[in-house]
């Protein structure tokens, strides 16, 4: 009696029909679509971790940049500014500044232009 896989191939399909689920049409429940719809699902979302991060830092460097212009300053100096003071403060806490304390963002840029 010869084996023809049973449960084991079963097993396999039912993983990327899994992973497959809340596809439209032939890819949430044929094989081969699936299986080739979550292939390239995963690739995005490998990708996409990678350029979320790019997108905050961009994100952030604009907020930092609009709450300094007022003050006569441009992004570029004032961060060139704060790294001649050795002043480590991460793009991430200056936009929330940027954001929530006006106030502190004056101080920065004062010691930015020293």
């Amino acid at each position: 009696m010869r084996a023809k896989r049973g449960f084991k191939r079963r097993r396999r399909v039912k993983k990327w029909l899994k992973l497959a689920k809340g596809n439209f049409g032939r890819r949430k429940n044929v094989w081969k679509a699936a299986k080739e719809t979550v292939l390239k699902g995963l690739s995005y979302q490998f990708t996409d971790r990678k350029l979320k991060k790019r997108d905050y830092r961009r994100l952030w460097i604009q907020r930092i940049n609009a709450a300094v212009r007022p003050h006569g300053i441009s992004y570029s100096k004032f961060i060139a500014g704060l790294k001649a003071k050795n002043v480590e403060v991460d793009r991430k806490v200056l936009a929330d500044l940027a954001i929530n304390d006006p106030s502190a963002i004056e101080q920065f840029v004062q010691l930015a232009k020293q």
